[in-house]
């Protein structure tokens, strides 16, 4: 480690120590070389890169980016965890905003009689975005809750047209989320407050110096996914087209089906640049579990397709679903993925991919379409 010597390293140790102190030791595991991680009321806060943090804990996994133009949520936690969540937040952002404070600037002669405070400066910008990447309660519940406590900005022509357009951040997702949720009952605050119904949406502004991108994912997890593209800070939020925990939930009741969830990640996997060796360089962040880089990305993509085409192989050969759950066709990757009990096992798995193949018995092939002209069709 480089020695700090003089008066002046010895003073900015000393401001440095008192950041620390009052971030509460946020980045000594950044000195590590580990992310940095805030941790309270059950929900952890991890850096992902650029303007990106991952809250884990708070049911699926939430994605922020915190900035000066305020806070822009990919998904809202469950129910039960928004407030927890919510708190989080605010604690991240009085921690990002004394990290970023100015030095003291240098005065002399008239202007050293100012008595403005030189630390003076604007408090944390609300939440003003919620992009929901599908409609489970694990990703919406904390929607009513978390756009309560933000604010839309509206102007020009409808600035004064709408009573309620600084009531609440804006809620964004693709028009099949809307109606799902509309099915489910959802309260209506927590209902999307904008859709959209083609290949994809592009926020009309930088946001906190990047675009931002919904890309709909047809027929993978559900008939309504979005994945995320963070642009500057080069991450993608991929919500349950991808688990690093468990094999994919196919909501069969919803449009989910194995071929589109295999081409969501090859098409994940166009859109991400790896770093060397494929370690680092485009960030994935999934529905639940760890952060990600391309290289997991490509096994799990590796693995549903050896499982679709050796179940496909069962079936054309007249095996029953009863005869394919016996065969096992996923043992190989059962310890890293699998579950005997919970809300989604290995079994219902099995049956949601045999239903899928048997019901579309010619999978489709994967046409690589370029990353910019939309998202994969069906």
């Amino acid at each position: 480690m480089r020695r700090v010597t003089g008066m002046r390293g010895v003073a900015t140790s000393i401001l440095g120590l008192a950041a620390l102190t009052a971030s509460g030791a946020v980045f000594a595991a950044a000195g590590r070389g580990e992310p940095p991680v805030l941790r309270q009321g059950g929900v952890e806060a991890v850096h992902v890169q650029g303007n990106i943090w991952l809250f884990a804990g708070a049911g699926g996994n939430v994605v922020a980016s915190v900035g000066p133009d305020g806070v822009l949520l990919v998904d809202s936690g469950a129910e039960s965890m928004a407030e927890a969540l919510l708190t989080e937040i605010q604690e991240l952002q009085r921690m990002l905003d004394f990290g970023s404070l100015p030095p003291p600037g240098l005065r002399g002669g008239a202007e050293a009689l100012q008595t403005t405070p030189i630390y003076t400066r604007p408090p944390p910008k609300p939440i003003r975005y919620i992009l929901n990447t599908h409609y489970h309660p694990d990703h919406t519940g904390g929607n009513e809750t978390l756009a309560n406590a933000g604010v839309t900005f509206a102007g020009g022509n409808v600035s004064g047209s709408i009573q309620d357009a600084d009531e609440g951040a804006a809620i964004l997702a693709h028009e099949n989320t809307l109606f799902h949720m509309v099915d489910a009952e959802a309260p209506f605050r927590a209902l999307p407050t904008d859709t959209y119904y083609g290949e994809y949406y592009k926020l009309s502004h930088f946001f906190n110096g990047e675009g931002i991108r919904l890309i709909h994912m047809p027929g993978a997890h559900t008939d309504g996914d979005s994945i995320v593209h963070f642009t500057r800070s080069d991450v993608i939020v991929a919500g349950d087209t991808y688990s690093a925990a468990t094999y994919p939930v196919i909501d069969l009741e919803r449009g989910g089906h194995i071929n589109g969830v295999i081409d969501a990640l090859n098409y994940m996997l166009e859109l991400a640049i790896p770093s060397f060796r494929t370690e680092g360089g485009t960030l994935i962040v999934p529905g639940s579990g760890r952060i990600s880089d391309s290289a997991d990305l490509g096994y799990y993509r590796d693995m549903l397709t050896i499982i679709r085409d050796h179940m496909q192989i069962m079936i054309d050969d007249g095996m029953s679903l009863e005869d394919v759950k016996a065969a096992r066709p996923t043992l190989g990757y059962d310890p890293r993925f699998g579950a005997d009990d919970g809300p989604w096992t290995t079994e219902m798995f099995v049956e949601a991919v045999y239903r899928n193949l048997t019901e579309t018995p010619a999978p489709e092939e994967y046409r690589g379409l370029p990353p910019y002209s939309g998202g994969p069709g069906r």
